[in-house]
């Protein structure tokens, strides 16, 4: 080798050594957590190259089988409080005024922001309860605080327009501190109504980089807004027997969606026999996150 090839491969080890350690966490899957414990327990059907799934669901099992109280307290084997450390119950001052939200991870310059949106009769709470649930929301809160992320869940008015106000203030908060975090808006039932008033408000859905919907509803006035323009990945979790927002509507907006614009972003699972609140308990939050972030530009 001569004495140029040695100094060109040294300068290819070191840019090769450069981009590996500059690498975005989109750029990566965020490590397993508990994986062996949240695994769907069966892939029922597949469809749309895999976008389209429908799971095996079975109350015996995936409530009174892994709660040691069901519906109240999860068993400990799917907690860890570790997560707790990085727990605070904040106030943040927004445009808009005060907003009161539980935050989990990292405040300064987090990899991430996941926002979780509460639905009829919640409060921030609800979105850090270790062991209800299924201890689903224990687990997206170690997912954010092992690998440098922040977890919110925040109060707010109702799901209309001061709704609105609030939520858009805190994401401008959030990303005027962390320009460079993605920001994933989930919404539980009826706080899908803020979803989708967020992803049409014109300075809020710049922000976003992905919408979850669990248990929740659809809006026809998604088509119009900044964020399906702008492709925003959407991620659909959804109960069978949910007798709140029916199964076959939710399903008809997701094929919408891929029939105005093929190609879109959008995944749908749908727990077989699952209730209103199955998808909480039960929708793949590492799934779900991975597949968002690693979508981002």
């Amino acid at each position: 080798m001569t004495r140029m090839q040695a100094r060109l491969r040294l300068i290819c080890l070191v840019i090769s050594a450069l981009g590996a350690s500059i690498l975005p966490i989109a750029a990566a899957s965020l490590p397993p957590f508990k994986d062996e414990l949240f695994a769907y327990p069966a892939i029922l059907q597949t469809a749309d190259n895999g976008d389209y799934q429908i799971i095996d669901y079975q109350e015996m099992r995936d409530i009174n089988g892994r709660d040691a109280v069901p519906e109240k307290r999860v068993r400990n084997e799917y907690v860890s409080l570790k997560a707790r450390a990085y727990q605070k119950d904040m106030v943040f001052e927004t445009a808009s005024g005060p907003v009161r939200a539980m935050a989990v991870g990292r405040l300064d310059q987090p990899a991430f922001i996941v926002i979780y949106l509460h639905g009829k009769g919640g409060n921030r709470l609800q979105g850090v309860n270790d062991f209800t649930f299924g201890g689903n929301f224990n687990r997206v809160k170690n997912l954010a605080a092992r690998n440098g992320g922040l977890y919110l869940s925040p109060d707010f008015r109702d799901f209309a327009a001061t709704g609105e106000t609030q939520i858009s203030g805190l994401i401008d908060v959030l990303k005027t501190k962390n320009p460079a975090a993605p920001v994933i808006l989930a919404c539980g039932s009826q706080g899908g109504a803020l979803c989708w008033r967020i992803a049409a408000n014109q300075n809020a859905s710049t922000a976003l980089a992905g919408l979850i919907l669990l248990g929740s509803l659809w809006d026809e006035g998604f088509f119009a807004s900044p964020a399906f323009k702008k492709r925003v990945p959407v991620f659909f979790a959804h109960g069978s027997r949910d007798p709140v927002f029916a199964i076959d509507q939710q399903e008809a907006f997701y094929r919408e969606i891929r029939k105005r614009a093929p190609g879109y972003p959008v995944q749908f699972r749908r727990f077989e026999s699952g209730n209103h609140g199955t998808p909480i308990r039960m929708a793949d939050w590492r799934e779900m996150l991975n597949w968002i972030l690693l979508r981002q530009p």
